[in-house]
């Protein structure tokens, strides 16, 4: 079934969606994560998306969705400090860390057989610019070395937009940029967000919605910066 990320389709699929594809030792590590996933569902029930054309479009492609205005599109690649927050089964952040070696990410979450998990996982995958925390996000920003440490927060399918505002931004440096990945987006989102930001002078720097490649299902990602010093 992981011949499955390997398909032609697939790989045209990533390329005309988010400008990217997979190289072959990316490849294999994606296919190496869904045997992973498969198997560590048997003991820690991390995910009911099982198939492999949904755990490609709902985990692979929907967390690499969420990256592509900020990386696949720029110039060339920088070295960013990542952080995802809630990443329960390792997502959006082991995908990232897959697609981005340069960048450096930390995959928290409070739920310590997951953490298990992700550490057991990204051995395996050779994965080396990853570190699993288990943690709080609220806990975490009040550690020096945590708060303010981050270009770049990915939360998925964590909370509120307002709890998601409250856990990414003490997290990232003066700048950074927060990636919230949801699925539908309404006028009551979007004020409640305006509202937890105005105080310390973030903002909603876009908001992108776009479709699954595969079920045509509706999402949003919405990209907050951080106020500058």
């Amino acid at each position: 079934m992981s011949n499955f990320f390997d398909l032609p389709s697939t790989r045209e699929c990533w390329q005309t969606t988010l400008g990217w594809q997979p190289n072959v030792q990316q490849q294999a590590q994606f296919a190496a994560l869904y045997a992973a996933v498969l198997a560590g569902n048997q003991q820690f029930n991390l995910t009911r998306i099982m198939e492999p054309p949904d755990f490609w479009e709902k985990h692979l492609w929907d967390s690499l969705a969420g990256l592509a205005p900020l990386e696949f599109q720029a110039a060339a690649p920088v070295a960013k400090q990542v952080i995802d927050v809630g990443t329960g089964a390792g997502f959006p952040g082991l995908p990232v860390a897959i697609a981005c070696p340069h960048y450096q990410v930390a995959l928290v979450d409070s739920t310590q057989k997951k953490i298990n998990f992700i550490r057991q996982t990204t051995e395996e995958l050779g994965l080396a610019n990853t570190v699993a925390i288990s943690a709080r996000a609220e806990a975490l920003a009040k550690q020096p070395s945590h708060r303010q440490a981050y270009d770049l927060a990915l939360l998925r399918a964590v909370g509120s937009v307002t709890d998601c505002a409250n856990y990414a931004l003490p997290l990232l440096k003066p700048n950074g940029v927060a990636v919230l990945y949801r699925g539908r987006w309404s006028p009551d989102d979007a004020q409640a967000l305006d509202k937890a930001l105005a105080p310390h002078g973030d903002t909603v720097l876009s908001i992108e919605g776009f479709m699954t490649p595969l079920t045509q299902s509706v999402r949003h990602c919405i990209y907050i910066g951080k106020a500058g010093t």
